[in-house]
């Protein structure tokens, strides 16, 4: 039987898992994975519910459960298992965490299928050949650059892009492309103790002596680097290390907490609770 993933978000109150419980039994569902969370802060409901029904036909069954909830006022999302997440993936010059997450789409770790790359330098090229996935060169310059960004959004749009992934890509969306893809775009971005911006923070976190490398994957806003945060790695650092070790550390924690927060968008297990994220499985 097809496998399913539901998702629902609504506001909280009595009533709402009956309703969905009526209408997965109305097509003969058998519940494998449940999750459920109400955040008395914002007064929300969550819950993911991956199911078996008989039924192969996504549109049917997404009816019923719209009809069964619609009092609830809910969010419901609906897909196959098998029907992956479509991703664009935005890359500059740094490739690490590029490779790592097509390695994982060929290992078969990363349920994700990539239809595009787009950058504003050549040098991802070979790697978008090698891989035999698009590569869209979008230079961008401060006169281009909105011209550059609305080209990005068509491809977004021609592709059905379903997630953005920003894998190092070292510009900054504009507020109307927050706003168009919100909930969409997944930034990774260092965080060290303090936090280092500018160029070459490892090496500002060498002078300084820090003694954790952290890094943070969040969904983009148009507050720079302070989107909703659906995962973070860090990594003890010492006296010994050089600037130099200090960033291949953190190349790596990079490449982790990006690819998880990919996988848990592409499970359907990150949920947006106002300013925060609520993430099952994690």
């Amino acid at each position: 039987m097809p496998a399913y993933i539901l998702t629902i978000t609504c506001p909280d109150g009595p009533g709402i898992i009956h309703a969905v419980s009526g209408a997965l039994l109305d097509v003969g569902a058998n519940v494998l994975e449940q999750e459920q969370y109400s955040d008395l802060g914002t007064g929300l409901f969550f819950a993911r519910t991956k199911f078996e029904s008989p039924i192969d036909d996504v549109d049917h069954v997404r009816s019923g459960l719209a009809e069964r909830t619609a009092p609830f006022s809910t969010e419901v999302g609906l897909r196959l298992e098998s029907q992956h997440r479509r991703a664009l993936i935005l890359v500059s010059q740094y490739d690490h965490c590029l490779l790592d997450l097509l390695y994982r789409r060929d290992a078969g770790e990363l349920p994700l299928d990539v239809v595009g790359i787009v950058s504003n330098h050549e040098t991802c090229r070979p790697i978008a050949e090698r891989y035999g996935i698009a590569f869209n060169l979008l230079p961008v310059t401060p006169e281009t650059k909105a011209e550059q960004e609305q080209r990005m959004l068509a491809i977004v749009d021609e592709q059905r892009v379903d997630l953005v992934v920003l894998a190092r890509y070292m510009q900054i969306l504009s507020d109307d492309a927050c706003r168009r893809l919100h909930g969409r775009v997944i930034n990774i971005h260092h965080s060290f103790l303090p936090g280092f911006k500018g160029a070459r923070p490892y090496h500002q976190a060498h002078a300084r002596g820090v003694k954790l490398i952290g890094a943070t994957a969040h969904f983009v806003t148009s507050d720079l680097d302070e989107g909703p945060i659906i995962e973070q790695e860090v990594e003890r650092v010492n006296h010994t290390l050089t600037a130099d070790a200090l960033a291949e550390i953190g190349r790596d924690v990079e490449r982790l907490a990006l690819s998880r927060a990919v996988k848990l968008f592409a499970q359907d297990r990150v949920f947006l609770n106002r300013d925060r994220t609520v993430v099952f499985g994690a």
